[in-house]
């Protein structure tokens, strides 16, 4: 039997984790990141395709495939959060099409900059875990199964 696979996806910048301001979003590399993710998806019985883009049609177009595969989404859209409609509904058929999409940040947008309190995505995110730096990927994958 295969393991179901999680699609978990990473927008514009974050490329640039562990020197871009460690001071919020941590020392951790993507590298670290999907290491730690791919680790935990084994052990909860999933199967973690970890991308990255800093191109939002790139980012929509796995979106797409996540459905066309029948696969749930992690996602950190990082700046697409606060203005890409439509990444925002690209994200919406995800979640439509009766597959979990749960949004993640490092840090925490509603404690940061006022532009950054409003998420696009949330609304039709399955939920959103946001503050917990690389835990937050983590907690998303958990809350899948």
């Amino acid at each position: 039997m295969t393991a179901p696979k999680v699609f978990v996806l990473s927008g514009p910048n974050l490329n640039r984790l562990g020197t871009r301001q460690p001071e919020i979003y941590g020392s951790d590399t993507l590298v670290d990141i999907h290491d730690a993710v791919t680790a935990e998806a084994q052990r909860l019985g999933l199967a973690a395709d970890c991308r990255q883009t800093n191109s939002e049609g790139e980012l929509i177009g796995w979106l797409h495939e996540a459905v066309d595969d029948g696969a749930d989404v992690v996602l950190n859209p990082g700046a697409f959060t606060h203005y890409s409609y439509a990444v925002r509904d690209a994200c919406a058929i995800v979640t439509t099409s009766g597959r979990s999409l749960i949004e993640v940040h490092l840090s925490n947008p509603a404690a940061r900059e006022e532009f950054r309190h409003t998420s696009v995505v949330a609304g039709v995110a399955t939920g959103t875990i946001a503050g917990f730096g690389l835990q937050s990927y983590l907690l998303a994958l958990r809350a899948l199964v």
